[in-house]
């Protein structure tokens, strides 16, 4: 999963190093590189942690998160294949293990609830079916070319605003537009093939 001879090329021309992909920084994480664990930090930092504080509401809660969820990368980088998908799309799954994970830790005391009142759980099947919902989306966005599949993880996942992601992909504002409609569509299509 290295770069490409276009980006290696477009580096060297303006006499820039090239970029290493996420997914080679995560291998080498594999074999203890403390230096490619420090570069996948400073690229995914700041979109985890906005991740987490979208779906916890609380920054004290979301930064624990966002070191867990660094924590696991560090732990279980050698269980990442790059042949199942990019780097990001595997981090970005370690760190909503990680949120969801400090979700389910209590910060209020349990109050006991009147037993006449209907139980507001999911049930089985509700959570079967979610379940696999978000399979198969995961499943479909793993399909996406990786310029659009990388613009969709960083807007929905770590909540980023477009011109958020256009200043971290370094890429103008009109084509992260582009490629979210781009991905939209195309993960639409595909999970309508499977019915949904």
């Amino acid at each position: 999963m290295g770069l490409t001879a276009v980006q290696t090329v477009r580096a060297a021309s303006f006499g820039l190093e090239p970029r290493t992909s996420d997914g080679d920084l995560i291998v080498r994480i594999g074999h203890g590189d403390r230096a490619a664990f420090e570069e996948l930090y400073l690229r995914f930092a700041r979109p985890v942690l906005g991740m987490a504080m979208r779906l916890l509401g609380d920054h004290g809660r979301a930064e624990d998160a966002t070191q867990e969820t660094f924590a696991a990368v560090w732990r279980s980088a050698k269980s990442y294949k790059p042949e199942r998908g990019s780097g990001s799309a595997w981090l970005f799954a370690v760190a909503r293990h990680a949120i969801i994970d400090r979700a389910r830790v209590r910060v209020d005391p349990v109050v006991e609830s009147p037993a006449e009142e209907a139980s507001t759980e999911v049930g089985p099947a509700e959570a079967a079916e979610h379940s696999w919902l978000s399979w198969e989306v995961q499943t479909a966005l793993e399909r996406l070319p990786e310029r659009e599949r990388v613009v969709l993880e960083l807007a929905y996942w770590s909540g980023l605003s477009q011109s958020e992601v256009a200043s971290y992909l370094d890429v103008p504002i009109g084509t992260v537009k582009t490629r979210t409609r781009a991905g939209l569509a195309r993960l639409a299509t595909m999970l309508q093939e499977t019915g949904r």
